[in-house]
């Protein structure tokens, strides 16, 4: 059974929300789940990981919230190179903060990008101001994800 990593950058708990709600949807897919709270380098460039899902909210300038910023410096400081990593990213902000809106999620995107990582599709970017609890914009773009790149295996 081919493994999905969800790995998890919240501040008040929206984007572990996501995860929770989207797993499911995975597992009827035919995946093993797995949510990655507080993730670790390892976590990431573990033999197992063939494809991630980041739900990242940005915090105060288009930062990445808590512990998932010591994540992101790992990965920038370390370049692990991540040739094999096929990802999607669900990325939360709040349009009123104008230019660093998703900046977290923008950030994280371009971060994995040039570590050789293949993002598979768009990334979804949810504005706070226009859908107040983001599974309802995540959802709908998991199932979406998940038919268009061909990711069930049930």
């Amino acid at each position: 059974m081919p493994k999905l990593k969800i790995f998890v950058g919240t501040m008040y708990g929206g984007a572990l929300d996501v995860a929770e709600q989207v797993k499911p949807l995975f597992e009827e897919a035919g995946h093993e789940v797995e949510i990655f709270e507080n993730p670790t380098l390892e976590d990431l460039t573990a033999d197992d990981t063939d494809l991630a899902l980041f739900c990242v909210s940005t915090t105060g300038s288009g930062d990445y919230p808590g512990s998932f910023a010591s994540f992101a410096q790992a990965i920038a400081e370390k370049s692990p190179g991540l040739g094999s990593l096929r990802y999607g990213l669900i990325a939360l902000g709040d349009s009123s903060y104008g230019d660093t809106f998703c900046g977290a999620g923008r950030q994280l995107d371009e971060l994995l990008e040039g570590q050789g990582a293949h993002r598979l599709g768009e990334r979804l970017e949810v504005d706070a101001m226009e859908t107040f609890m983001a599974d309802d914009a995540a959802i709908p773009w998991v199932e979406e994800w998940i038919a268009s790149q061909q990711l069930k295996v049930a």
